[in-house]
């Protein structure tokens, strides 16, 4: 039964993520693993064992020769050939590169595995993937195949079903290899050179450097490694490029450059093989109330509710007690990520302490010295230690000026055991953490007032890092619900927040703790807290024998009823304002409102901070954009109430509905605050003092960039049906799309209420998006529905407002304006 394709699954600060389908325990889930591999459907066990006897056979009848298309061993693996035994054994011969395959590994699943190694800046980086998958190699007359095994969908062997699941299961063949010779113990030996310098498709990395064709005459075998249980190749790859196309899967990334001239970019790629485990791993089936990443299959098998069923197995390493009876011991085989030699040495201890801030909660879930952080080994000390190794866990530091850090893992895709993962850090996500904690912590922190940080904060911004890419890297995605969780007084707490971090989760986009004003002395970065035990637990328990595994896991999801700490909620739906990214706490307009306050310390020391004797003022630039960056985040949150619906993600029995409207008069408090800091001008981004250092001319726009920005989010039309839609079918008191477009008319033409009317820069601008925003209604999807009509009242009632107040303006440019207006909403209005 086999399932879905494997992936490598990956997850960065800023990912993609999509929500996924889950099920209860299916009934072949619990069997024992030896049982669970004789139901994959595709290459049973016994057509493998088939195949090794027809191996053996084969060698016997040929005598070592069949007819001169299969030649003596001899005469194939002469004396000078380099040979290494493991896995397979491995011949080199001048330049080519045979495998000799024991009979015991045919038929068997192995997981291929592809990293880029090296190559040229501007194209990649050492470390990042070129493609996994599963394949297996087979015996077919005198040939061997190398299948691409495609595991989507399953169904139990006894049961009639699993002959259609067999015909729509064909594995596809990458390549077939002529058997060259039969080995003394019945191993066909095959030539792979071929295989290793040509670009096959399926391993081929060539989209990964964004190239055009492949370079047979420009590429070689570099190195061969085998071990017991895998085996490794490095291949020196060139491939071609046009003159148009840059690097990267795109434009190059900043700092890189290309060469015009350049015929082609040359990449060492590293292939390794690794024999999957004889008994996969007892899986655990996903609920979506603990986050996880997972593996999926069609079950055709059970028809319970007369469909396949979607079945997912959570991505997890394989931890078993030594002691299965202790109620805590030592793993079997610990986690162990290796710090990579190219490291910067000063960075290297809290890298190591970033995987280790793990290591509390596997304990709280039954396991000491689960994970462990490991300095690499001196090449002069294991020659053979390799970090594109897929037996080898790493966190790898990449010369990249991405501001970024990701930690994909690789699994098995029978049972979602993670077999090997690894954590790059980009170099410049140092600048990314160094601006979040200026802009959201500084206030607090009289360490980062002044750039460049000490190295010692730095660390910990680093070992934060590690931790948040460690999480993944062991199976847990984002949990963008976690800091919901806190009070607005919990994050002030200096106890609270020793004890607790800033959220529930480090999975959570949560960063630095911009609610804690100064004389708090509250804790100000984030730490594996209480909903990553929760996850850890969940996922990692090992349970008696005897005990009913469905019922445990149960047991520990009933904590969420009473506990929001413990809940779970991917981010991205803009209608929950409990699921944001980059936010703190259970009340956004309080938090926006101290995040101001901070906001306005750290513009007053901005200039102190950045300007340095001597260079110029792109520190400056970057953390004053910086800062305008962080105000419109904490406006984001504060728009995310008007309209808002929270998702609590508990099943029938433990909650009685899963939808809950925002108050309409938290609703009503979201909308005033915006109208008051959002869409009057931010001053503190206009010093004088500062503008003066910067730019000639275009802050202005780029905050009145951020403020229609937030307008548009704001009048969005999804946020308006979804408003109306909540007004018809709430019972109770509700903040209607009229009531939200009247307040925010009020709040952008306060100044037509004055005796004497003199409209601003920023203003004017922001009148004019309103209008805009207003008009587009009339003309575009809106037009359909009742939008219309709703922004048909809100421009008549504009218009006869700027009507009354034209003539008794303050100045000319604010009596141009009122005029510019009219005729606007008129030609709209009355075409």
């Amino acid at each position: 039964m086999p399932v879905a394709a494997p992936w490598r699954r990956s997850a960065q600060l800023f990912p993609d993520e999509k929500r996924e389908v889950d099920m209860t325990m299916r009934r072949f889930v619990a069997l024992a693993p030896v049982v669970l591999c004789a139901l994959f459907i595709v290459a049973p066990l016994p057509e493998a064992e088939a195949q090794r006897a027809r191996a053996g056979q084969r060698a016997a009848e040929s005598g070592g020769s069949n007819g001169g298309s299969v030649k003596p061993y001899d005469e194939v693996i002469t004396e000078d050939a380099a040979s290494r035994r493991g896995l397979f054994t491995t011949h080199r011969v001048g330049d080519k590169l045979f495998f000799e395959i024991p009979t015991g590994s045919l038929g068997r699943e192995m997981l291929w595995v592809s990293q880029i190694a090296g190559t040229q800046a501007g194209f990649s980086y050492a470390g990042m993937p070129a493609g996994d998958r599963v394949v297996r190699w087979e015996l077919r007359d005198e040939n061997i195949l190398l299948r691409d095994m495609k595991f989507n969908i399953r169904a139990d062997v006894d049961d009639p079903i699993s002959i259609a699941v067999e015909r729509t299961s064909v594995a596809p063949i990458i390549r077939v290899f002529p058997v060259q010779a039969w080995g003394k113990d019945k191993a066909p030996v095959i030539d792979v050179t071929d295989l290793f310098v040509s670009d096959q498709r399926e391993f081929s990395a060539r989209r990964r450097l964004n190239a055009d064709g492949h370079d047979r005459s420009r590429s070689f075998i570099e190195e061969v490694k085998t071990f017991p249980e895998n085996l490794s190749v490095k291949s020196l790859m060139t491939y071609t490029l046009s003159e148009q196309r840059p690097g990267a899967g795109g434009p190059p990334r900043r700092g890189a450059r290309r060469d015009p001239s350049q015929s082609g970019v040359t990449a060492l790629i590293h292939h390794s093989l690794v024999k999957l485990p004889d008994e996969p791993m007892q899986p655990r089936v996903r609920d979506e109330r603990v986050g996880y990443f997972s593996v999926g299959f069609q079950d055709y098998g059970d028809d319970s509710d007369h469909e396949a069923r979607s079945v997912r197995y959570i991505t997890r390493w394989r931890l078993e007690k030594k002691d299965p009876d202790a109620e805590i011991s030592d793993p079997v085989q610990p986690i162990v990520f290796y710090v990579g030699r190219e490291t910067p040495e000063k960075w290297q201890p809290y890298v190591k302490k970033g995987i280790e801030a793990w290591l509390p909660a596997f304990e709280a879930a039954g396991f000491s010295n689960a994970i462990e952080g490991r300095y690499a080994p001196d090449p002069l000390d294991d020659p053979d230690w390799d970090a594109e190794d897929s037996r080898i866990s790493t966190v790898r530091w990449l010369p990249s000026t991405t501001p970024n850090a990701f930690g994909p893992h690789v699994h098995d895709p029978r049972s979602g055991e993670i077999i090997e993962a690894d954590v790059r850090m980009y170099h410049n996500v140092m600048k990314l953490v160094r601006d979040w904690y200026f802009v959201q912590a500084s206030a607090s922190d009289e360490r980062a007032q002044k750039l460049p940080m000490p190295d010692e904060l730095m660390g910990e911004l680093i070992a934060f890092v590690v931790a948040h890419e460690v999480g993944h890297s062991i199976g847990l995605p984002h949990n963008m619900k976690s800091s919901s969780a806190y009070s607005i007084e919990q994050l002030r707490d200096p106890e609270w927040t020793k004890k607790h971090g800033t959220a529930p989760s480090i999975m959570d986009y949560a960063r630095f703790n911009y609610v804690a004003q100064p004389e708090d002395g509250a804790g100000l970065l984030p730490q594996v807290g209480p909903y990553d035990y929760f996850s850890i637990e969940w996922g990692y328990r090992q349970f008696a024998e005897d005990a009913d595994e469905k019922a445990e896991l149960e047991k520990i999801l009933k904590r969420q009823v009473d506990d929001p700490m413990l809940r779970f909620g991917h981010g991205g739906p803009g209608e929950d304002p409990t699921r944001q990214t980059e936010d703190l706490g259970d009340d956004p307009v309080e938090a926006t409102r101290l995040g101001l306050k901070n906001i306005e310390r750290i513009a007053g020391f901005l200039v102190d901070a950045t300007v340095r004797e001597g260079e110029d003022y792109s520190l400056l630039q970057n953390m004053h954009g910086a800062l305008l960056g962080q105000w419109s985040r904490m406006m984001g949150h504060v728009v995310s109430v008007i309209g808002g619906v929270e998702e609590i993600n508990l099943y029938h029995g433990d909650a009685d509905r899963r939808y809950f409207p925002i108050d309409a008069e938290r609703q009503r408090e979201a909308m005033a605050f915006l109208n008051e800091h959002a869409f009057t001008t931010p001053r503190l981004f206009l010093d004088p003092d500062v503008l003066g250092r910067l730019e000639a001319s275009g802050v202005t726009s780029r905050v009145h960039g951020a403020q229609s920005r937030l307008l548009a989010q704001v009048m969005s039309e999804q946020r308006l049906r979804r408003m109306a839609e909540l007004a018809q079918e709430s019972e109770g008191e509700m903040y209607s799309p009229i009531d939200m477009l009247e307040d925010l008319r009020a709040g952008l033409w306060s100044e037509l209420e004055r005796p004497r009317v003199s409209i601003e820069l920023n203003r004017r601008s922001l009148q004019r998006a309103h209008v805009a925003r207003l008009i587009s209604a009339l003309e575009g999807a809106g037009a359909a529905s009742d939008m219309a009509g709703l922004a048909r009242i809100q421009l008549r009632a504009v218009r006869a407002a700027a009507e009354g107040r034209i003539g008794r303006t303050a100045d000319g440019v604010t009596e141009a304006h009122l005029h510019d207006i009219v005729a606007r909403i008129e030609a709209a209005l009355e075409p």
